[in-house]
């Protein structure tokens, strides 16, 4: 039985964490911002054609767009449900978000590569690059979520356990799946990038585990 929590203790927990989670929200919102960028507005049209169908030409930059903020959305919002369970901090922590943080700030670079090079004789490459990315990324969600939640080193004192394996058993699968996205770009680059967004979607969704045990009262 763990002792009850007095009101100061509460406010320190929540506290603790707080300019990690402020510096990090700031970073995600830069990262999101500067996608937009790649689109681009054609300019010096020849006569003979219109702007619709250069419009549609840019699909590629869309459909990499669409993938990319999505994604960092889907990130932002796991990050943001990793701190709702994580009230500590140290500096391995610190260290490990930031190197988090740096695959989220390199996410529009891969992005102008998949923009530019789809359907190009060198897609598959930027396909790579794109999807090694997010295996980057997806290393380091586990690291970080690993390091706090190791007997709940860094974890609230009342971190529902049913909720804490259940992000743990999802975020086993990360790394193997985007290993998938960047296995499968030189078959169809495409696929790769449709793979990553279908990712993105999976990770969106709430995780619990039901079978898990109750937390300590």
């Amino acid at each position: 039985m763990l002792p009850e929590m007095t009101e100061e203790q509460r406010e320190s927990e929540s506290k603790e964490t707080g300019r990690l989670e402020a510096f990090s929200d700031g970073v995600f919102a830069i990262a999101i911002t500067l996608l937009v960028l790649e689109i681009k507005i054609p300019q010096d049209l020849p006569e003979n054609q219109h702007l619709g169908d250069a419009l549609l030409k840019e699909w590629p930059t869309y459909l990499a767009f669409v993938t990319s903020f999505f994604t960092i959305l889907v990130m932002w919002i796991n990050h943001h449900r990793l701190f709702t369970h994580i009230k500590r901090s140290d500096n391995t922590l610190l260290f490990l978000n930031g190197l988090l943080l740096l695959g989220v700030t390199f996410v529009p670079f891969p992005t102008a590569l998949v923009a530019d090079y789809l359907e190009k004789s060198d897609e598959v490459v930027a396909l790579m690059v794109y999807s090694g990315t997010y295996i980057f990324l997806a290393v380091f969600f586990n690291l970080l979520w690993r390091y706090a939640a190791y007997k709940n080193r860094l974890l609230a004192r009342n971190a529902n356990q049913s909720e804490v394996q259940g992000i743990t058993k999802a975020y086993n699968f990360g790394p193997a799946l985007y290993l998938i996205c960047f296995i499968a770009a030189p078959i169809s680059p495409v696929f790769s990038l449709v793979i990553a967004l279908g990712l993105a979607i999976f990770f969106a969704l709430p995780v619990r585990d039901r079978k898990a045990v109750p937390p300590e009262q």
